[in-house]
């Protein structure tokens, strides 16, 4: 697939197209916050995001600021050339299990030593996920689990088609 061209950003935005290769890890005080099944899951302002050329934002959050109460470990494992060996993590409420709804790297490589333990979550795998006010929109497919709003421009890299790119 011929890959699409790389919309221009408006004020106040980004293009992922603009984003590192290697991924650069960026903080932020936006308020960042994950809902699923009737509960708050995380609310934090205190959160990494890490920005990927082609892919929007993913955000990490500090494990004080998330109800681990509500995570199971999963025995799925992927590796990141980048970060390292992701462990992944189902939200289980009520009996109700989004799997693999989250995931965090327990020994991240040296420049993403700041994220270790903390966790990231898939938009398209939970209720609702905000940054400030704004829902975020999840990026297509599955692999991916980047939060797109308003102040980021593509096209975006995880729909059918796009691997590739």
């Amino acid at each position: 697939m011929e890959r699409l061209r790389r919309a221009e950003p408006g004020p106040g935005q980004e293009s992922v197209w603009d984003y590192p290769r290697p991924p650069r890890l960026e903080r932020t005080e936006r308020r960042i916050q994950v809902h699923h099944g009737g509960r708050t899951v995380a609310d934090t302002t205190r959160a990494w995001r890490v920005l990927e050329t082609s892919q929007p934002p993913a955000y990490y959050l500090p494990p004080a600021d998330v109800d681990l109460s509500v995570l199971r470990a999963s025995s799925n494992h992927t590796v990141c050339e980048w970060k390292g060996t992701a462990s992944y993590w189902d939200l289980v409420i009520d009996g109700s299990a989004a799997e693999q709804a989250a995931w965090s790297y327990p020994e991240p490589t040296e420049p993403f030593e700041a994220i270790r333990d903390h966790l990231a979550f898939y938009p398209q795998r939970v209720d609702a996920c905000f940054v400030d006010d704004e829902q975020v929109r999840p990026n297509e497919g599955s692999f991916y689990g980047g939060w797109i709003t308003s102040q980021v421009v593509g096209p975006f890299k995880g729909a059918p088609g796009t691997m590739g790119w």
